[in-house]
C-alpha cells in the first residue's frame, strides 16, 4: 500500500516548546511527505520561529484568526493530498522512529479497514525530564478498543500525538468538532469506531507527552469543551432498557461524575473555589442521568456543599461530597 504522511501541528502561543516538537518532526527515519504547521492567531514569537525553520526545511506555515486546535487541524487536514495524517501537539514531542513505527502495520495490511494506529507514550515536565514511562500501562482502558462500552466508559487515552490515522476515514467522520478545545481526540476516535473504523495498537512509546500546570488540561476551556462533549455522547447514546443498555445510566453517567469528583476534591484542596464551583455545577448537570439514589443524595447534600465549598469550612464540602458519590 502506498502511504503518504502529513505532519499536522497547531501552533498557539507556543513559541517555548515549537523548535522541538517541529525539530522531531524533521528528524524522523521516516519522513512526513508534508509538514504543516497551522498558526491559530498566535500573539507570541512561535510563528517566527517556525518560518526561521522554514528557510532551511521544507515546512509549510498556514495562517488562521484564533478559533481553537480543532479548526486549526481541520484546516491542515483540508488542505493536503496527503493519504494519512500523523498529529503533533505544539509542547509534545515524536521520537525519531515515531512514523517508521505506525505506518508499518498500514504497509502490512493485514487488519481489514484499518484506519488508526496509535502508541504508547512517555511524560515529561515542562523542562522536558521524563517523569513516566510507557504512561498508557497505568491507565484503566485496554487497548486497543474492542467494543463500544470500552470507548465510552473511560477516556480513551488515544494521543493524537501517537497516532496516524486514515485522513479519508477522518474526512468522512466529519474531522475534529470545532466547538471542543478538549476530548477532541476522544470525540472523533469514538466516532471512527462507530463506523467501523479498526484500530492497531503498538505497544512502545513513539511520543513524548508534556504536561506542566499551564497545559490545556487544568483550564477553564478545558473544563467547558468536556460538557460540550458530554451533551454530545448523552443524545448519541440513548439508555435501551428492552436490550439492557443503559449508555447513560452506567456509562457515560459513571464516567464524568469520577472525572468531576476529582476536579472538584483537588480544586478545593487548592482553595481554587472558582474551579471547584465549576465542577460542582457540571456535577449538578450530570446529575439526572445517575442512578436514582445518587440524584437523591446529591439533592439532599447539594445545599450543605454549597454553604460549605469555600473558607474553612471547604473540608466538609468535600467530605459530603463523597457521600453523595459513594
Amino acid at each position: 500500500m502506498s502511504i503518504t504522511i502529513a505532519a499536522v501541528i497547531p501552533l498557539y502561543n507556543g513559541e517555548p516548546f515549537i523548535g522541538a516538537a517541529l525539530h522531531s518532526v524533521l528528524a524522523q527515519t521516516r519522513p512526513a511527505d508534508e509538514v504543516i504547521v497551522v498558526n491559530d492567531g498566535s500573539t507570541d514569537e512561535g510563528p517566527a520561529i517556525v518560518e526561521e525553520i522554514a528557510r532551511h526545511h521544507p515546512v509549510r506555515l498556514m495562517h488562521k484568526p484564533n478559533g481553537g486546535q480543532s479548526s486549526a487541524r481541520n484546516l491542515a487536514i483540508r488542505s493536503t493530498t496527503c493519504s494519512h495524517i500523523a498529529l503533533l501537539d505544539q509542547d509534545d514531542v515524536w521520537y525519531e522512529d515515531h512514523l517508521a513505527a505506525l505506518h508499518q502495520p498500514f504497509v502490512d495490511a493485514e487488519i481489514r479497514r484499518l484506519g488508526l494506529v496509535y502508541g504508547n507514550l512517555d511524560q515529561i515536565d515542562r523542562n522536558g525530564r521524563l517523569i513516566t514511562e510507557h504512561c498508557l500501562d497505568q491507565v484503566p482502558t485496554p487497548h486497543p478498543k474492542r467494543s463500544l462500552m470500552q470507548c465510552l466508559q473511560h477516556d480513551m487515552f488515544i494521543l493524537p500525538g501517537a497516532s496516524l490515522v486514515d485522513r479519508q476515514a477522518m474526512l468522512d467522520a466529519g474531522l475534529f468538532d470545532e466547538r471542543l478545545s478538549g476530548y477532541e481526540d476522544d470525540d472523533l476516535f469514538v466516532r471512527l469506531y462507530s463506523m467501523g473504523v479498526k484500530s492497531c495498537y503498538l505497544d512502545k512509546s513513539v511520543t513524548m507527552w508534556r504536561i506542566y500546570p499551564e497545559s490545556t488540561s487544568f483550564s477553564a476551556r478545558m473544563a467547558r469543551s468536556r460538557m460540550i462533549y458530554f451533551h454530545k455522547l448523552i443524545e448519541a447514546h440513548p439508555d435501551e432498557p428492552r436490550l439492557g443498555l443503559f449508555w447513560r445510566r452506567d456509562v457515560i453517567a459513571p464516567r464524568f461524575t469520577s472525572i468531576l469528583r476529582s476536579e472538584f476534591l483537588q480544586a478545593s484542596k487548592a482553595a481554587d473555589f472558582d474551579r471547584a464551583l465549576r465542577a460542582w455545577d457540571d456535577l449538578k448537570t450530570v446529575a439526572p442521568y445517575m442512578k436514582k439514589r445518587m440524584q437523591m443524595r446529591i439533592r439532599l447534600v447539594g445545599p450543605l456543599i454549597e454553604a460549605t465549598l469555600a473558607g474553612p469550612l471547604t473540608s466538609v464540602a468535600r467530605r459530603l461530597l463523597r457521600h453523595a458519590l459513594r
